[in-house]
């Protein structure tokens, strides 16, 4: 199924964006071995900008993929007020793409448990991940495709220092605490600004997530605003934080459990001690 439909008639600056997406996805997934032969590929749709995305690079690609593999579209519906329900339904017939919408009232659960003003994401994001774990496990899902992209993946990195203080991040590919599941992420080389772009030249119908309004005071929403702060005084910047998480030497920094610190002197000895031979 063509990611355009017949009736447009893409630009070439389209084409260009289009084609740099699905390199970019194409790397990430050759790097990480993130699909294999056979692998049935649970693609988790928001009806956000990123998930549309990743779906439409997905089915580009496996038209010309080496290896043959399955996608499901797959929505939570949330029963947030309002919610329409219909919208990702109908976009997905006319693709013509097998999807499933599992309904769970989380949103009934987010409203009773979290005090209001407090960000209700975290308790939000627990409760559709078990729902979507659940539905991978029952129905055979080797993958899980989630649409988190480079940016979300630096913005994670900072919230974590800043208000966790650990230099952790978020992989491109991730084994599940009970090692049921692996979650991929293709998108995780690509730029949002480039996600953004081509989401609206393609005109997906966005569904806004409003369960928690817009929630300015979120620490994502900060560390983003900082983050494109820093790329707008010096382009470039975000590529080259990105390219330090994929470029790490555990011996400059301070972690004992990741570098062994205490055996150094043993390895000094051992390159000091001259060759009998």
């Amino acid at each position: 199924m063509s990611a355009v439909l017949p009736e447009q008639r893409p630009s070439n600056n389209f084409k260009k964006l289009e084609a740099g997406l699905r390199s970019a996805a194409g790397k990430a997934i050759a790097d990480y071995a993130m699909i294999a032969e056979g692998d049935r590929v649970m693609v988790c749709l928001s009806g956000g900008k990123d998930s549309y995305t990743l779906l439409d690079v997905l089915l580009s690609l496996r038209r010309n993929a080496p290896v043959r593999f399955e996608l499901i579209a797959v929505n939570l519906d949330q029963k947030q007020p309002d919610y329409p329900s219909d919208v990702l339904p109908r976009y997905l017939t006319s693709l013509g793409v097998p999807f499933h919408v599992i309904e769970q009232n989380t949103y009934a659960v987010v409203k009773r448990v979290i005090p209001e003003g407090k960000t209700m994401c975290g308790l939000c994001s627990r409760l559709r991940r078990g729902a979507l774990y659940r539905y991978a496990t029952e129905n055979g899902i080797t993958k899980i495709a989630l649409g988190h992209h480079r940016d979300d993946i630096i913005e994670t990195l900072f919230l974590n220092m800043f208000f966790g203080g650990r230099l952790k991040a978020m992989p491109p590919k991730l084994l599940s605490e009970d090692r049921r599941h692996i979650v991929i992420r293709p998108l995780a080389y690509v730029a949002e600004r480039e996600i953004a772009r081509y989401a609206a030249a393609r005109e997906f119908p966005i569904i806004p997530c409003n369960l928690c309004g817009s929630q300015t005071h979120l620490q994502r929403s900060a560390v983003k605003v900082m983050l494109q702060e820093w790329e707008t005084r010096f382009p470039g910047r975000l590529e080259a934080i990105f390219s330090s998480i994929r470029n790490v030497c555990a011996s400059q920094l301070a972690d004992p459990a990741l570098f062994d610190f205490a055996g150094l002197e043993a390895l000094r000895a051992l390159t000091a001690t001259p060759d009998p031979s």
